[in-house]
């Protein structure tokens, strides 16, 4: 059976090879990890998809290669209806296999891959003599340069700490730079009155971003352009919400796994997602779907007590909405008998959008809505 280049995200079209986590000749199981791939996206670890023996490796370490194109062979296990040859159980087989597919480098000769190039650069590396490889046959690896910059840094006198960027942290990077570039952001912002949803989650044991990400899957059939994405002159408006939800990676970067077809789902059943996704995002065990599909996202700094949040666009989409700190503030209630003051949790919702999408007026209608959803508090049907 032949492994593919996944698709890791809307507008990946390429990824490099980091690591291959199998020999040709090894016996691989159904879902266990087979290769390390990065994309200008995520770094991600690509499970096998069939159980058998490697074969073939067609992409070495280091290599580009584009989405869907053939990387590996699996000869799959005898039964196994996608197999393209029988299983290479016997020694001799397997002998015959790396043979033929293993990559042989003299020791005289250590190749770098592009990965290692972009490292020595980057920490202004040109003597590798003082690096040892420990790859195969005294090739340099990754990790190997990560290592000797350390020893460097720990031997060299400094008054200051360099911290450098892991690889999460700088594809963040690269992404955001990116999307400011792209797309013109505007940011709107409004206060709502979270009292009805505070009542509610507080009986239900929630937070507020499942009652905020509910309300704006309710709020996008009145304004369907904050759920799309710009293709040259015209604007592609998505039937399917699909909230993509940012998720912090230890303050290393951040992704954002997304939730299928958002909008069928209760707040108790968003509630349930979010946290799956939260969860298994930072224990690294997302899968490539989780990361693709995404219409519009939402950014949760409210944890934290912020008062309001400028968030960049994850493109292709053309809005994003930080949800912030909830907190307790005088209030003025108006009725028709007289004006009161009281106290009731407020809270800011921020909403970036790209102004090629849409405008001002058509932005500030569609957060009116989610606010007034927010404030009518009609969810109890939901939480069962």
């Amino acid at each position: 059976m032949d492994v593919v280049m996944p698709q890791l995200g809307e507008t990946v079209r390429e990824g490099t090879i980091l690591t291959w986590h199998k020999r040709v000749g090894d016996k691989v199981r159904t879902d266990e990890p087979l290769f390390e791939v990065e994309t200008d996206k995520v770094t991600m670890d690509i499970p096998a998809p069939v159980a058998g023996v490697l074969a073939q490796i067609l992409v070495p370490v280091g290599g580009k290669v584009e989405v869907g194109a053939r990387i590996a062979v699996i000869w799959a296990e005898l039964g196994d209806k996608s197999s393209a040859a029988p299983a290479a159980s016997s020694a001799a087989t397997i002998a015959t296999i790396t043979s033929m597919s293993t990559v042989r480098l003299p020791s005289s000769h250590l190749r770098l891959s592009p990965v290692v190039r972009k490292l020595l650069a980057e920490h202004q590396i040109e003597d590798i003599g003082e690096i040892e490889g420990t790859g195969s046959e005294g090739r340099i690896t990754r990790d190997d340069v990560l290592a000797y910059v350390e020893r460097r840094r720990a031997t060299a006198p400094t008054l200051e700490t360099l911290v450098p960027m892991t690889r999460i942290r700088k594809l963040t990077a690269e992404h955001m730079v990116r999307s400011v570039a792209t797309s013109p952001h505007v940011l709107q912002a409004m206060e709502v009155d979270f009292l009805a949803v505070d009542r509610l989650r507080a009986a239900a044991s929630l937070s507020y971003l499942p009652f905020v990400a509910r309300a704006v899957c309710r709020a996008i059939p009145d304004y369907p352009h904050v759920n799309a994405s710009v293709r040259g002159d015209a604007l592609a408006v998505h039937d399917r919400v699909n909230l993509a939800i940012a998720v912090d990676l230890d303050r290393q970067g951040l992704v954002a796994p997304v939730i299928k077809d958002a909008a069928s789902k209760t707040v108790r059943e968003l509630a349930v997602a979010i946290d799956e996704l939260a969860e298994r995002a930072r224990r690294g065990a997302l899968a490539p779907d989780d990361l693709t599909e995404g219409t519009y996202t939402l950014s949760n700094s409210g944890s934290f007590g912020t008062l309001i949040t400028a968030p960049i666009i994850l493109q292709p989409q053309v809005a994003i909405l930080s949800t912030d700190g909830v907190k307790k503030r005088p209030v003025v209630i108006e009725r028709p008998d007289g004006d009161t003051i009281a106290i009731r949790p407020v809270g800011v919702l921020a909403q970036c959008f790209d102004h090629r999408a849409f405008d001002g007026a058509y932005s500030a209608a569609f957060l009116r809505r989610v606010k007034d959803i927010l404030e009518q508090g009609d969810f109890a049907a939901e939480l069962a």
